[in-house]
């Protein structure tokens, strides 16, 4: 992601787009989020036997529904499907993923083989409410976070054979995903209300997400770009998190939550934007806003969880709308990468790539019957850029 990332610092550090207490801000060096454009992939084919759009050289298959056992095993899979991520697991790997109902919520695991053939799936989280998105520790954990009022992280374990644990240090509020940074050592969160805020906790020991510090971002000056942080004083949320620290930085609807080469992208579906944070310039801007797309229509409707790869590709969920999944190349050009027909009552949800990268995982997380019940699970295979 380098290009990406000297582009937006150069932009910052010369005047750039940035949102301070509400005020889009543009320097005189203005650069511009990422435009509709010609994709990486190519242009869309038609609908395949599993009514998805994808790219020359591209195909689907599916691997769970919602009420139904996973094919080749005895475990009957989720309803709501929403955030997840891959581990490595010997020469093969495992897709986590949430639940987004309330109550039960949780989240369960698909193993694979090196072949990519199911192996197993299991529970791995139960008994917590209304599982949205999470994140991937450098540890091989996955946090589970509850989108509700005063919702708890649950760090658990994507084998299944050690108990979840609940992460009170990480705060109490309206949880959505969750980002680590081994360089600084702290994991980001979002909080999906219409005037959220944008969290990192810092672990009192890298590792250990028991005890640390939860802080709330700050917004800064216009005229410089940067932004800092201050500790929330009570992360028990008994006075809403986002209350306590004043000039705390308001997102509309924190949604998904990626780090990569000391960047952490995440998105906010009130207005339809994706921000960058740039962690070691501690300035934050806009990688995407439908509202100053100049060329062609805004490609993107309701962004929600957002992943990438190592060639700096960014794949950007959509929450409703056209149902579909666009990649922001390293250039700054957006496009659709894929979409699903004949589901506009649904979302997509945990797009995550295998270890390899060859493979990406997602949900339509209310499938064809528009209900919680009707979730899919999806795999497509092909030559992503590595």
């Amino acid at each position: 992601m380098e290009r990406r990332h000297l582009l937006r610092t150069a932009a910052v550090l010369g005047g750039s787009a940035a949102v301070f207490g509400g005020t889009l801000w543009r320097g005189a060096a203005y650069a511009a989020p990422a435009q509709p454009g010609t994709g990486p992939y190519g242009a869309l084919g038609s609908p395949d036997a599993n009514g998805i759009r994808l790219p020359s050289g591209f195909t689907s298959r599916v691997i769970a529904r919602s009420g139904k056992t996973v094919s080749g095993t005895s475990y009957t899979w989720h309803n709501a499907p929403d955030g997840g991520a891959c581990y490595p697991d010997g020469t093969g790997w495992i897709y986590v993923s949430n639940s987004e109902i309330n109550p039960s919520g949780g989240a369960s695991a698909v193993k694979f083989s090196a072949a990519g053939t199911v192996t197993g799936a299991y529970r791995i989280l139960s008994g917590t409410r209304q599982n949205c998105a999470g994140g991937k520790t450098p540890w091989n954990t996955w946090l589970s976070c509850e989108e509700v009022d005063r919702g708890y992280v649950y760090e658990t374990d994507p084998w299944g054979t050690k108990p979840a644990t609940r992460r009170d240090a990480m705060g109490r509020f309206k949880h959505e995903a969750a980002a680590a940074d081994p360089v600084r050592k702290v994991i980001y969160m979002t909080e999906d209300v219409t005037d959220g805020c944008f969290y990192r906790f810092r672990p009192t020991t890298w590792g250990d997400l028991s005890s640390g510090t939860l802080e709330v971002l700050v917004a800064g000056t216009a005229t410089s770009g940067s932004v800092t942080w201050s500790r929330v004083p009570d992360p028990t949320g008994a006075t809403a998190t986002r209350n306590q620290v004043s000039g705390a930085k308001r997102f509309n609807g924190g949604e998904g939550c990626y780090y990569a080469d000391d960047t952490c992208w995440f998105t906010t579906k009130g207005d339809n934007r994706v921000w960058q944070y740039n962690a070691a310039a501690q300035t934050i801007e806009l990688a995407y806003d439908d509202s100053l797309v100049t060329s062609g229509t805004a490609p993107l409707t309701g962004v929600d969880n957002v992943t990438g790869t190592a060639s700096g590709d960014l794949f950007v969920a959509e929450d409703g709308g056209n149902m579909e999944i666009c990649v922001i190349t390293p250039d700054d050009v957006i496009a659709p990468f894929l979409r699903i027909d004949g589901q506009s009552a649904s979302e997509i949800t945990g797009p995550a790539f295998s270890p390899d990268g060859t493979r990406l995982y997602f949900s339509s997380q209310r499938g064809t019957t528009g209900s919680s019940s009707g979730g899919i699970t999806y795999e497509v295979r092909g030559p992503f850029r590595t």
